[in-house]
């Protein structure tokens, strides 16, 4: 076993936050939390272990605890000393259906599901910030909502909860602001990066099959082959988005599966086309919903073909307030101290169902860098990859952040709203 497999090691740094100090202390416990749910992973809105888990973990705290009905989310409620607002903090819980390969010695313990996206240390820090502010809450001046969330990868578990009443908990008054974390090994450990605006983008589904008329390989000028014709859709819709999408209001338009036939001497009569587009605003998300219609029509037809099109919309765009986002920054920065909070440069074209609650919250997502200590930002495996490993010490500043974040806005600096 390599040095990586050792990636709980605190190293404090001078002076650090009161909320750091005491996160630090309690990061054994959240590793163990962690560590747990990854031996364990779960795909989907329905995750049985890991929700008793995160109910363990919240017991003797004196929060108002709830589970779903539609998925096995937690909603668990703190309530300050005195009257206020609300804040949510929220934490995704569900992995990914891919084999680990990390080596670690709490790798996944069943077979073809792993928790690649970090959603493992999202719910280990939201359970210890819930136990740290919990000690603090003669502090707060409001209450705390901490949202557990299965299905957040494909699944809508955001949605789902918000029907269920999560920016209402418990019959109360709504939640006034939000905020989440997101882990990544692509930034030095116990570093936060978050922007304004746009920072996740709407992640949508496209299905094209073409149409023609099967036969024989040796007389393809007998058949109408849609094999070409699909080819040729492929490359004018990389052509369509260089050319009618502005470069400042970007969008990525990818296929990831062509399927056709499985004889080497028949032209088959259909051809599918799959894959995802993915933009930042919802007017290049018209313009290349229009686009792909025009290009698949039009090119199918150019050979005598049809084109049958499917728009599966995903997530919407998810975009950060920029007051609450401010807040944030400030709030980070009181734990990390000056140099550690960084404005994203540009946003991510991958997709976040935490923007169904920013739909309806002013608040933001920041992301949390956690890259190992033998590693580079740039040359560590990324989420989603079956190799990708967090530092776990960066684990006691997301649960510091989070806690800063709640106890900054309930304290009123600043109004979390644009």
């Amino acid at each position: 076993m390599s040095d990586r497999t050792q990636v709980f090691t605190p190293t404090p740094t001078p002076a650090p936050s009161a909320l750091l100090a005491e996160a630090r202390t309690l990061l054994p416990g959240i590793v163990a939390v962690r560590r747990a749910i990854h031996r364990t992973p779960e795909v989907g809105l329905h995750l049985p272990r890991t929700q008793q888990t995160v109910l363990r973990a919240l017991e003797g705290l004196g929060l108002s605890v709830s589970v779903g009905r539609g998925l096995s989310s937690v909603v668990a409620v703190l309530e300050g000393a005195s009257p206020g607002r609300t804040v949510l903090l929220r934490a995704d819980m569900d992995a990914l259906p891919q084999q680990e390969d990390t080596g670690l010695p709490f790798a996944s313990q069943v077979p073809g599901v792993m928790h690649a996206c970090g959603h493992d240390t999202h719910t280990a820090m939201l359970a210890g910030a819930a136990r740290l502010l919990a000690t603090r809450r003669h502090r707060l001046a409001g209450r705390v909502v901490f949202m557990f969330q299965p299905g957040e990868e494909l699944a809508g578990g955001a949605e789902v909860m918000i029907e269920e009443g999560v920016l209402a908990p418990a019959g109360g008054p709504p939640v006034d602001g939000a905020f989440a974390l997101h882990i990544t090994a692509r930034h030095a450990a116990g570093t936060v990066h978050l922007r304004p605006g746009p920072q996740f983008a709407a992640a949508d589904v496209m299905r094209v099959t073409v149409h023609g008329r099967a036969g024989h390989a040796a007389a393809p000028h007998k058949v109408l082959d849609p094999v070409p014709v699909a080819c040729e859709i492929v490359q004018a819709l990389q052509t369509m988005v260089t050319r009618t999408v502005g470069v400042f209001d970007p969008a990525v338009v990818t296929v990831t599966s062509v399927t056709a036939g499985r004889a080497c001497n028949v032209v088959p009569e259909t051809a599918e086309l799959y894959g995802t587009y993915r933009t930042l605003s919802e007017a290049s998300r018209r313009s290349v919903r229009d686009g792909i219609l025009r290009v698949a029509h039009g090119v199918a037809a150019a050979h005598g073909t049809t084109a049958e099109v499917e728009l599966i919309d995903g997530y919407p765009a998810l975009h950060n307030d920029p007051a609450f986002t401010a807040l944030a920054h400030r709030a980070a920065t009181t734990v990390t101290g000056p140099g550690k909070v960084h404005e994203s440069p540009h946003p991510t074209m991958g997709g976040e169902d935490f923007s169904y609650v920013l739909q309806r919250v002013p608040g933001a997502m920041a992301f949390l860098g956690a890259c190992p200590p033998d590693r580079t930002p740039e040359s560590a495996p990324d989420n989603h990859s079956n190799h990708v490993v967090y530092q776990e010490d960066a684990m006691a500043v997301g649960t510091a952040v989070y806690c800063a974040v709640a106890e900054t806005f309930l304290a009123g600096d600043g109004t979390g709203a644009s």
